[in-house]
């Protein structure tokens, strides 16, 4: 005769790594934002950056988001930058400097065009 099993637990069998965190991340957050210009401020204690997306032809743009950074974390940031960046361009090829332009997107923030 069979003997009844219990169910199994699928995360039972997985080692839990004790340093590992449990990000959650809600269906709005994960939607994102798109923003094409970036502005950082910083005092002694912290970096601000304001993601900003910048319309044509809008004299004005609004700050989508304001991420608040410690010093050191702001730091780790620019090394996770440079490396997803690097890893970005062994699989897709050299991101092109754009030195040549203005220091906003190309045709933004200008006279509206006429139809």
């Amino acid at each position: 005769m069979n003997q009844p099993t219990e169910p199994q637990n699928p995360d039972a069998a997985q080692p839990q790594d004790p340093n590992a965190i449990n990000i959650e991340l809600s269906e709005e957050i994960a939607e994102g934002e798109y923003a094409n210009l970036a502005m950082i401020a910083h005092s002694s204690s912290e970096f601000v950056i304001d993601f900003i997306r910048l319309m044509p032809g809008l004299p004005k743009a609004k700050v989508k988001s304001r991420i608040i950074l410690t010093p050191e974390h702001a730091k780790r940031l620019q090394a996770a930058l440079a490396e997803n960046i690097e890893r970005f361009e062994q699989a897709h090829g050299n991101i092109k400097p754009q030195s040549d332009t203005p220091a906003y997107p190309m045709g933004f923030g200008g006279t509206m065009g006429e139809a």
